[in-house]
């Protein structure tokens, strides 16, 4: 059986999206899949060059996609946008078709828009026909704090520069959750 890939695509200018994204890997890790951080090409200031940049290549290998941005203003950075709007070809291809996806956030304020950021990153892979999935009631974290994420995602609110124990917890289920998901979608014959 092959490994299952789940691409994990990020934006971090301060580094909190990018702590958010580690902890996401490390759940892939704990489900035995194999996970690949990417980041973006952007003009804006990026935390690091860490990761590499995104290739169209790296969504037609993928088996699910985790998406992640800081909260521009209850909206995904314009570099994440920038980078939907040129997967056309993508979509027309259905690269993305039945394959689970899931989105993250991290804010530098309290209701500074975690919930209409997860759905604004949510909207293209809906687009691209994913599975959309989220962080269930019944993952004990998410009723630890305040912001340690939601049935939509995984998320951060920078009061410190570390990930809170709930946040750490919420965004490895949220991993292992999608690269579960990925091995049942890969493996099943689903009629796009």
């Amino acid at each position: 059986m092959a490994t299952t890939k789940v691409l994990i695509l990020y934006f971090s200018r301060g580094g909190a999206t990018q702590r958010l994204a580690d902890s996401i890997a490390e759940g892939v890790t704990q489900a035995n899949g194999e996970p690949l951080l990417r980041t973006i090409e952007s003009d804006q200031d990026a935390a690091s060059s860490r990761d590499l940049a995104i290739t169209k290549a790296d969504i037609d290998s993928c088996d699910a996609l985790i998406l992640g941005s800081p909260t521009r203003f209850g909206h995904m950075a314009s570099g994440l946008q920038k980078f939907w709007e040129s997967t056309s070809n993508e979509w027309l291809k259905g690269t993305l078709i039945n394959k689970p996806g899931a989105v993250f956030t991290s804010t530098s304020s309290l209701h500074g828009g975690q919930e209409s950021t997860l759905l604004s990153l949510a909207l293209p892979l809906l687009h691209h026909g994913m599975f959309l999935t989220g962080i269930p009631y019944s993952q004990p974290s998410l009723h630890g704090d305040q912001a340690g994420g939601s049935p939509y995602g995984a998320s951060h609110l920078q009061q410190s520069q570390t990930l809170s124990d709930n946040e750490q917890k919420s965004a490895q289920a949220l991993g292992r959750r999608v690269c579960q998901l990925a091995c049942v979608c890969r493996d099943s014959d689903i009629d796009s």
